[in-house]
């Protein structure tokens, strides 16, 4: 739903600026699953490129394959979508590094939000409500950027052992949950 949403906007505003909605043309990707639905974001692109079916780390969270259709298509940019590689900081710089704009946030800022302890640290700087949590007590100095988070700050807010996330929990409270950094999806929650 997002490549539809995002393929009659980018059309909306072709043709607003350009007299035309075919100004810029639109490649997508397209998975086996895909193809057999004969899903809409294949059929309003003006091009598409077959990819790998199953798991999303064969085709829309495959760095290297949208790096290799970008270059193949000769695409000026990539739009990511939600999810799947637009959450990877690695794609806007292998992009940049071929000269290919990522339409998205630069690699530093997504690498910080994009890892739970480090968007819970720029949430409290902000001032940003956040939930009880191991890193509750850290504060990121209020002179210092957002952008990037010093790894002494970073490793204050961790749990490292067994005994630290017991102490951990005794003083957020329970119920409590116990996350990896890098998770998402919720892989890892069980009851």
């Amino acid at each position: 739903m997002a490549a539809v949403k995002f393929i009659r906007s980018v059309r909306s505003w072709a043709y607003e600026t350009f007299g035309t909605e075919k100004a810029i043309l639109l490649v997508a990707m397209a998975t086996p699953e895909d193809m057999r639905i004969n899903a809409e974001h294949i059929r309003i692109a003006d091009q598409f490129v077959e990819v790998p079916g199953g798991t999303n780390n064969n085709n829309y969270a495959n760095v290297q394959l949208i790096l290799e259709i970008a270059e193949i298509t000769h695409v000026d940019a990539v739009w990511p979508g939600w999810g799947h590689a637009s959450e990877n900081p690695e794609l806007p710089d292998a992009l940049k590094a071929k000269g290919i704009v990522f339409l998205g946030p630069p690699a530093i800022s997504m690498a910080a939000l994009g890892d739970k302890i480090g968007s819970s640290l720029i949430a409290q700087a902000a001032e940003v409500p956040t939930l009880p949590w191991s890193g509750s007590h850290v504060k990121i100095p209020p002179d210092s950027s957002l952008i990037s988070i010093p790894d002494e700050i970073y490793r204050a807010a961790c749990v490292y052992t067994s005994e630290e996330a017991v102490a951990s929990c005794q003083v957020v409270g329970y119920p409590a949950m116990i996350k990896a950094s890098w998770g998402g999806g919720g892989k890892g929650i069980r009851k």
